[in-house]
Order: C-alpha cells, then structure tokens, then sequence
C-alpha cells in the first residue's frame, strides 16, 4: 500500500485531543460583557455629573443565523456562563490543533505529491486551459 501512517507521537496527540474534547463539558459561544447603564428618570443618580450609573449588569452576546442575539445573565449564573465560554474557546482550539495534525498526516502522505498527467498537446496546437490559448464563447475565437 502506498500510503503513510501517522507516527506515534501524532497518535498519541490525536488521542490527547480527542480525550480532552470527551472531558470538556457544555460550551456557549459568544462574549460575556459588564455594562454599567443610564435610565430614564430624569432625576436620577446616573444623570448627575459625575454620573453613577445602574449596574453591573452581565450580558452575553453571540451570532444566531448571522443576527446578533444578547441575553442578561444573571449573577447566579454567571460562573457557569464563563465557564462555558471557556469550553468553547478550549474546544475551537482543539479542533483548529486536530485538523493541523490532519493536514500534517495528510501532506506526508506519498499521493499528496502526486498529480495526475497532463497528455501533451497535439503539434500546432495550445496545451490545454494555458493562458496564451484563445476562449472560446458563444462559437467565436477572442483574442
């Protein structure tokens, strides 16, 4: 067989990675913010000068179908949410490492480097898709 195996130490990691992403638990995309607001009463602490504003407030924010979609989360709550934040900041790491190691697997492999043969072209005529050799469109030679 003309094909190359990964090495051990590439083993190895690949079980690594796929024991670490077994372990990691529940993970949420997105951004966890503090926001300090203002409100509408007039009269308010938060518009006096210097203002104090309302808050912490905690919201996480994330993309939904190509929308930005935002949630306040409660203080209760709020350690479980940076944990799982950072879940999925480990997880899109171990996914970008395993597929690194793939591409390297991959690249080693012998028929990486092998391209299939162009047949040469016929005496007066242009090779095939070359840059020099006219179009053709709609029956007419461009030049």
């Amino acid at each position: 067989m003309d094909s190359v195996s990964p090495t051990t130490g590439q083993q190895d990691r690949a079980a690594g990675i796929a024991a670490e992403l077994a372990s990691l638990g529940l993970a949420l995309p997105g951004t966890l913010i503090e926001r300090h607001v203002r409100c509408g009463r007039a009269n308010c602490r938060c518009h006096a000068d210097p203002p104090v504003l309302h808050g912490p407030y905690w919201q996480w924010t994330r993309k939904t179908g190509g929308k930005t979609v935002t949630r306040l989360v409660p203080d209760e709550q709020l350690d479980d949410y940076r944990q799982w934040l950072d879940n999925h900041r480990r997880l899109r790491a171990l996914v970008a490492e395993l597929e690194a190691l793939t591409l390297a697997i991959a690249d080693a492999d012998p028929r990486a480097r092998r391209r299939p043969a162009v047949p040469p072209a016929a005496p007066g005529k242009p090779a095939h898709n070359t840059v020099a050799a006219p179009r053709l469109t709609c029956g007419h030679t461009c030049d």
